[in-house]
């Protein structure tokens, strides 16, 4: 009988710790498992470019060129995941606006528009003072001149690219003269033909590109001339846009890899 009593006074006793050690867990607060934020758990971005020499150029490793190397550049000091995608550059912007992925854009101007469904880095390259590129044979456009020698002469129909940004400066300048434009949705190297063929007297380019847009086209570069600008400040800011999924916290990365790796060239 004695033996009987102490099996249950020993069986009550284990009851017993048990359920108190279960109150102390159940009082104690969940450990929460915090992970800092990273691409990883984030998941991949993607960088969206069309083919742009000099800026934006495919290589076997990636892609290059005066925009294409810094912001692989930053990309890789951020240690943020990132894969390149070829996309016409309306539906760049379009994505943007749709703000539905982690995505961004490589060597595009700021302006006040696209700062509403935008994030901006820090520049990442500057232009040189942009130019007007013609048929070497229109006797209307001079070789060098003022802004307002072109814009504001109704004989002479600009070709611009629907939705496309020239920079605060030559934007406002747009919108203050108003001149004839012929708007398209093609890349430059189609725009080249169409000036060549007469549907318009000129478009604007950085100069950095004109070169490279005439040496890998049909033409020969004696076919072409360019208008200098007298009165432009200085060349537009090219930037990395990325959609507002993109965390503050990579803006601030890639930030940070711009101020330490990449230095804008000077003018």
């Amino acid at each position: 009988m004695h033996q009987i009593r102490f099996i249950r006074a020993l069986l009550m006793s284990v009851v017993l710790l048990e359920f108190v050690s279960c109150s102390f867990k159940n009082n104690e607060p969940e450990a929460l498992d915090i992970v800092p934020p990273t691409a990883t758990t984030s998941g991949i971005i993607t960088l969206h470019y069309n083919e742009r020499p000099p800026y934006l150029v495919t290589t076997t490793s990636g892609v290059s060129g005066l925009t294409g190397d810094p912001a692989t550049i930053v990309f890789e000091k951020s240690n943020i995941l990132f894969q390149w995608k070829q996309t016409p550059s309306k539906r760049q912007i379009y994505l943007l606006q749709q703000n539905r992925g982690r995505d961004c854009l490589v060597g595009w101007f700021k302006n006040m528009e696209r700062e509403g469904f935008a994030k901006y880095t820090l520049p990442i390259y500057q232009d040189k003072p942009q130019i007007a590129l013609a048929r070497a044979d229109n006797d209307k456009i001079p070789a060098v001149g003022a802004v307002i020698d072109i814009f504001s002469n109704f004989q002479l129909n600009m070709l611009v690219k629907d939705g496309y940004s020239y920079g605060d400066f030559l934007d406002g300048k747009i919108k203050e003269y108003n001149p004839v434009r012929t708007e398209t949705t093609v890349e430059n190297s189609e725009m080249l033909k169409m000036v060549f063929a007469g549907h318009a007297d000129y478009f604007l380019i950085a100069p950095e590109e004109a070169d490279g847009l005439i040496m890998t086209s049909e033409f020969d570069s004696y076919e072409f001339k360019i208008f200098q600008f007298q009165d432009i400040p200085f060349g537009e800011k090219r930037y990395i846009l990325c959609s507002l999924q993109v965390e503050d916290y990579v803006i601030e990365q890639l930030n940070a890899a711009i101020e330490q790796y990449i230095t804008l060239p000077t003018q």
